[in-house]
Parts: structure tokens; sequence; C-alpha cells
């Protein structure tokens, strides 16, 4: 559909060399319905065809790929933070990460828990995702002069996606991905799915039962399905 999707065995080791030898890079949580979203929002599509890596995130992405014959294991973006979170965790203080998104005070919760199961993790900074225009300009100034080599945005899809590709270039050496909900869940707001849900791929299914407001956004997930099987018949 436009998009990249890079396909490793092992995508924690990729990213855990890459935060070690202080080579920056975007990293997209690809699902489908970033996909569908992409397709009315060319900013976003260009956004996500120049990160250097796009994981297979959601079970629509891992369905497309399936029905072209290629068996890919699923890559849950809050999954793949978390592994960065520790390795970051065990490399101590030279290896700081940058919190930025959610709501006032989740974003803090959710860090001093990290540190409470790592007490090595260094804290960069936290930012919620509330700023001011004002605010904004100071944060990223700030980011600029303490180049933190790790920074989880958490501010939603696509505003994520999209302010990372505008504002990389204010840390070129970092590691930057988009964390979507990710703080909530590790401030204890929210949960996740049971893991029997996850290895089924409806993960989406419990995130719908916790936001039902969601529904709408969803319709996004049977038109990825439908468009994917037409391309694929075609």
């Amino acid at each position: 559909m436009g998009l990249p999707v890079h396909r490793l065995q092992d995508y924690d080791r990729w990213l855990g060399n890459r935060l070690q030898q202080n080579l920056g890079c975007h990293v997209v949580t690809l699902n489908a319905e970033m996909v569908m979203q992409a397709e009315c929002n060319p900013t976003l599509a260009s956004s996500i065809r120049q990160a250097e890596l796009v994981v297979p995130d959601g079970a629509g992405v891992i369905l497309y790929l399936l029905l072209h014959g290629i068996r890919q294991q699923r890559c849950p973006g809050i999954e793949l933070a978390e592994s960065l979170l520790r390795q970051a965790g065990e490399l101590g203080e030279s290896y700081p990460v940058f919190f930025y998104g959610g709501k006032p005070g989740i974003a803090q919760t959710a860090a001093k828990i990290w540190q409470e199961q790592y007490p090595k993790l260094a804290i960069a900074g936290i930012e919620d995702g509330y700023l001011s225009p004002e605010a904004e300009d100071q944060f990223k100034v700030r980011l600029a002069k303490e180049q933190p080599p790790l920074i989880l945005v958490g501010l939603g899809v696509p505003r994520q996606e999209l302010w990372i590709a505008q504002n990389r270039h204010l840390c070129p050496q970092a590691i930057w991905i988009g964390v979507g909900g990710s703080f909530d869940i590790w401030a204890g707001v929210k949960s996740r799915a049971p893991v029997w849900l996850r290895n089924n791929h409806l993960e989406w299914l419990y995130r719908l039962y916790q936001e039902p407001w969601r529904w709408r956004r969803m319709m996004a997930l049977p038109q990825f399905a439908l468009k994917a099987i037409g391309q694929r018949l075609a």
C-alpha cells in the first residue's frame, strides 16, 4: 500500500546496537489504522517512508504480509519500547531517556515506576503532551541542548509520527519512537489485553472495550482488511 515494513528477526538487538553506537533513527510501529490514515494524509505517509525502522505492530499488517506469503512475527510497539528502556537501564547514566507526552502527571508516574525497577535508569527529562506553543519551543531548545539518546513520544497517532519527523533534527543521534498510550499502561492508568487475546491478534478488541469511543477509528480495521484482500486477489 505504498508503505515500508522492515522485516527483522530481532528488532530489540538492532535498536540496542544503534543506541550504544549513537546512531539515530525514527521508529514507527505500524498498524492498520495508521496505514489507512496515511492514505488520506500524505505528510504522514512521507514520515513513515522516511523512518529508518517500521515494525509490524498491528494484526492487520501481519495479515497483509501473510496474504503475500510472508510469515512475520508481530512486534508490539509497547514491548519494543520496554526493551529499549531495559537496555537503557542497564547502560546507566550515559544513556538517559526523555519521556514526552500523555496527560499531566502520567509520564512522571511511568518514569518513576521504571526507575523503581531499574535504579540505574537515567531520566533526561519529562514533559506532558499539553504544552503551550511557548513551552513547546522551550522544550525543543532543551532537547537540542541535552541530546538525550532515547526519546519516547506518546502523543498518539498520527501526531507523534508527524512531530518526530518534524523535530528529529534536534537530536540526530537519538532513537525516537512513538509509544502511543504506553505511558498510561506503565503508570497503571490502563491495562494491556490478557495474553491470550494478544496471542490471537485481538488486542484491538480489548482496547475497544476499554475505550468504546474509539469505534469510529476502529472502522479502519475492516477497511484495511478488505483492501488487503482486494489487492491480493487483483
